[in-house]
C-alpha cells in the first residue's frame, strides 16, 4: 500500500465543479478515506488530497448563464462537494481548488520547465473539438461524426496551439508499466492501457487554448495569449497540492495511490505519466481505476432520474446512515468491478449483516454483561482459539488493502463477527449462569465476546468510523479510538471492571422498502432515491369474495375460513429484555423480513432474554395490538406447554427467512 513504512499519500480525482456529488463521486472518495484512515491508524503519517477542477469552457459558459464571473460561480458550486464530504465523514487533509494561487503558480513553473527543455512547441492545428469534454479529436476518432466519448456534436476548429511532445515517451511508458505490474490496476485496466499504447502511435498533446476563445484558465508563462489546457492544469494538482497545502516537514511526492474512475484512465496512465517523465519527477506507486455503478440495472443518468444522491441514502438510515452507506459500497462488489446499486441489495446488507449479525452480537453480549456482571467487564482472559483468529485479522486486512481489495478485507473482519456469534450460541452463557460453579466459565465467555467486539471496533474503523468510535465509547473508553495505534490496541486487553455504557444507539435499523417503477416509498420510516413528486401510492386490490362453506355444527371446531384469518409467520428475534415489574413478560423486537415489530411474550420463567436473541420463532402476525404491563404487543409468540408448565417457543426445523408464512 505504502512504499514508505512511515508515510502514505493518497488522492482522489479533482471533481468537476459544475457537477453535483453523486454515488460515483462518493465511491471514489470513501475508498481513499478508508485507505487514509487505515494508514493513520497503523501509525503512518498520511496526506489525503481531494478537491475540484474549476477551469475550462464549460465553467465559463455556466457562469455566463448565471450572470456571474467564473470564479464566483465556482465559489458557489464548490460548497456542494465540501458539504458532502463532511456528511460522509471524509477525513481529507486538504481540499485543492485549481483556482488556488498556489496551484496556478506551480502549473506555470512546470510549464516553464518543459518549455525550457524544448518539450513544448507551437503548431498550427485543425481538429474536431468537443466542448463538453474540452477535447480535440481527429477525423478517424469520430463515431458517426460525433465525439467518441460522449456522443455529442463536435465543431471543427483551426488555430495555433502549443503541444507537449508526449510522443517521445511512448516506449518509456510501455517499459515502466511492464516492469511495474502494480502501476496500473486492476489488471484489466493495465492490459487496456498497454493495448492502447502498443497498437497505435502515441501522438503529442495539445496543452493550450487561445485566450480569445477561452479566457478562463491559467495563462501560459511563455505566451500570455494562451491559457493552459484544462487536463494539464488538473493533473498537476496531485503534485502541487502537497507543496502548499501540507506541512513542509514531509516530502510527499510521489503519491502512493491515485484512485480514479475508469473513464479517466487514459488521461492519468498516459498524459500524467508522460508529463512526469518529461519533468524528471518520480511516478506514483499505483493508478487504480475502479468501475461504475449502475442503478437497478440501468445506467445512471439525470435524464432517467435515477442519480443516487448519497445524502438521501444517509438520511434514510438515520443515525447510522453514513456507516451503512460506506459499508454497503465496499462489501457489495470487488473494488475495480462495475456494480449495481439496488434498494434490495442495500436492504439485505443492512438487515442481515449490520442489523442482524453485528447488532445481535452487540445486543446479546452487552445485555448479558449487564445481567450477569452488573454491566462491568468480568475478570477473565480471552479464549485462546478466539484470540488466534482475532489477532490474525490485521495482517490479512493489510495484505488486502495493499491491493485495494476492500471486499476481501471486510470478509476477513466478518469472520470474527460470525465466529463470535457462533461461540456465544454454542457456549450458552444463559445456561452457564444457572450454575454457580460455572461462574468462571461464564466470565470467560462474556469477556471473550467483549474482547472480540473491542477488536471489531478497531478493524471496522476505516470503513465505519462513526459507529466504531461510538462502540469504543460504549465499551467504557474515555479517549478516542484513534488515540491508540492499531498495534497497541490489539496487544492491550480490555480492562476488567470497566463499566459498559448504553449500546442501543449502536444498533442498525431494520429497513424495508416497497418498490415502484422509479422510486422507493416509505415503509417503516425509511426512504431514499428519486423525486417525491414521482412517488405513487400503492393501492391494494380487494380479493374477490369467497363463497361461504357450510360446516356441520361441531362444538369446539372451526371452519377453514376462520383458520385462514390467522396469519402465522416466522420472525427473527433481534432484541429481548425483561418487562419492568413482571417476572415472566419479555419484550421482543423481531424482524419479519418486511418490517420490525415489538411483541410481549410471557415466557420469562422458561427463557432468559439472551437465549431468545437470534432465534427464529413463530408468531401470530395479525393479532390486534394489546398492552401488557403498559407495553404494547403487536402480535403473539407461539409456545408449547408441557405437564410441568414449562414453555417451549415454536421454532422451525430448518433455517428460513424472517417473515415466511406458516401454511
Amino acid at each position: 500500500m505504502s512504499r514508505n513504512p512511515e508515510k502514505f499519500y493518497v488522492t482522489t480525482p479533482i471533481y468537476y465543479v459544475n457537477d453535483i456529488p453523486h454515488i460515483g463521486h462518493a465511491y471514489t472518495t470513501i475508498a481513499a478515506d478508508i485507505l487514509a484512515r487505515y494508514n493513520r491508524f497503523s501509525g503512518r503519517k498520511v496526506f489525503f488530497l481531494t478537491g475540484t477542477d474549476e477551469h475550462g469552457q464549460k465553467v465559463q459558459k455556466a457562469a455566463e448563464q448565471r450572470s456571474l464571473s467564473p470564479k464566483e460561480h465556482a465559489d458557489k458550486m464548490v460548497v456542494n462537494f465540501k458539504e458532502m464530504w463532511q456528511r460522509l465523514n471524509i477525513s481529507n487533509n486538504a481540499f485543492i481548488r485549481t483556482t488556488d494561487e498556489g496551484h496556478k503558480a506551480r502549473v506555470r513553473e512546470l510549464l516553464s520547465s518543459l518549455w525550457g527543455k524544448g518539450l513544448i512547441e507551437k503548431r498550427s492545428y485543425t481538429g474536431w473539438y468537443c466542448v463538453p469534454d474540452e477535447r480535440f479529436w481527429t477525423e478517424k476518432d469520430l463515431v458517426n461524426g460525433k465525439c467518441p466519448d460522449c456522443g455529442r456534436d463536435v465543431e471543427q476548429i483551426e488555430e495555433q496551439n502549443y503541444f507537449f511532445l508526449m510522443s517521445r515517451y511512448h516506449d518509456a511508458l510501455i517499459k515502466h508499466i511492464e516492469k511495474n505490474p502494480s502501476y496500473v490496476q486492476p489488471d484489466t485496466r493495465r492490459n487496456e492501457v498497454l493495448g492502447f499504447l502498443k497498437y497505435q502511435p502515441l501522438g503529442d498533446l495539445c496543452i493550450s487554448r487561445p485566450k480569445k476563445r477561452l479566457p478562463w484558465g491559467i495563462p501560459l508563462p511563455f505566451d500570455e495569449e494562451f491559457v493552459t489546457y484544462v487536463w494539464f492544469d488538473a493533473l498537476v494538482n496531485y503534485y502541487s497540492g502537497p507543496q502548499y497545502l501540507a506541512s513542509a516537514d514531509t516530502a510527499w511526492w510521489p503519491a502512493d495511490v491515485h484512485i480514479i474512475g475508469k473513464d479517466i484512465l487514459t488521461t492519468h496512465a498516459v498524459y500524467w505519466s508522460t508529463m512526469l517523465m518529461a519533468l524528471g519527477l518520480p511516478l506514483p506507486g499505483t493508478i487504480f481505476a475502479h468501475g461504475w455503478w449502475t442503478i437497478e440495472g440501468r445506467k445512471m443518468s439525470k435524464s432517467l432520474g435515477n442519480v443516487v444522491d448519497p445524502a438521501d441514502v444517509v438520511r434514510a438510515f438515520g443515525e447510522r446512515g453514513v456507516d451503512t452507506f460506506r459499508y454497503f459500497l465496499f462489501r457489495e462488489i470487488p473494488f475495480g468491478h462495475d456494480g449495481d446499486f439496488s434498494k434490495k441489495a442495500l436492504e439485505i446488507r443492512n438487515n442481515k449483516e449490520l442489523a442482524n449479525d453485528l447488532g445481535n452480537l452487540i445486543s446479546r453480549t452487552f445485555t448479558m454483561t449487564s445481567k450477569y456482571f452488573s454491566g462491568l467487564v468480568p475478570q477473565a482472559e480471552i479464549e485462546p482459539e478466539m484470540k488466534t483468529l482475532a489477532h490474525s485479522i490485521p495482517e490479512k486486512v493489510e495484505l488486502h488493502l495493499k491491493s485495494l481489495q476492500f471486499q476481501k478485507a471486510l470478509e476477513e473482519i466478518w469472520n470474527l463477527v460470525s465466529y463470535t456469534n457462533n461461540y456465544i450460541q454454542s457456549n450458552e452463557p444463559w445456561t452457564l449462569a444457572k450454575s454457580p460453579e460455572m461462574h468462571g466459565r461464564l466470565a470467560q465467555v462474556i469477556y471473550s465476546s467483549l474482547e472480540a467486539i473491542k477488536l471489531l471496533a478497531a478493524y471496522l474503523y476505516p470503513f465505519m468510523p462513526s459507529w466504531s468510535e461510538a462502540l469504543w465509547k460504549a465499551l467504557g473508553y474515555t479517549d478516542a479510538l484513534t488515540k491508540n495505534s492499531l498495534g497497541n490496541l490489539i496487544k492491550t486487553p480490555l480492562p476488567a471492571g470497566r463499566k459498559l455504557e448504553e449500546f442501543k444507539t449502536l444498533l442498525f435499523p431494520i429497513a424495508s422498502y416497497a418498490e415502484t417503477a422509479h422510486d422507493v416509498d416509505v415503509v417503516a420510516g425509511y426512504a431514499f432515491v428519486g423525486k417525491k413528486e414521482e412517488r405513487k401510492k400503492k393501492v391494494e386490490e380487494k380479493p374477490a369474495a369467497k363463497p361461504k362453506i357450510e360446516q356441520p355444527i361441531n362444538e369446539g371446531l372451526i371452519g377453514i375460513e376462520d383458520f385462514a384469518k390467522v396469519k402465522l409467520r416466522t420472525a427473527k428475534v433481534l432484541l429481548a429484555e425483561p418487562v419492568k415489574g413482571s417476572n415472566k413478560l419479555i419484550r421482543l423486537e423481531v424482524d419479519l423480513g418486511d418490517e420490525k415489530r415489538q411483541i410481549v411474550a410471557g415466557i420469562g420463567k422458561s427463557y432468559s432474554p439472551e437465549e431468545l436473541i437470534g432465534k427464529t420463532v413463530v408468531i401470530v402476525a395479525n393479532l390486534k395490538p394489546a398492552k401488557l404491563m403498559g407495553v404494547e404487543s403487536n402480535g403473539m409468540l407461539l409456545a408449547a406447554t408441557d405437564a410441568e408448565g414449562t414453555l417451549s417457543a415454536l421454532t422451525t426445523e430448518k433455517e428460513v427467512k424472517p417473515g415466511a408464512s406458516i401454511k
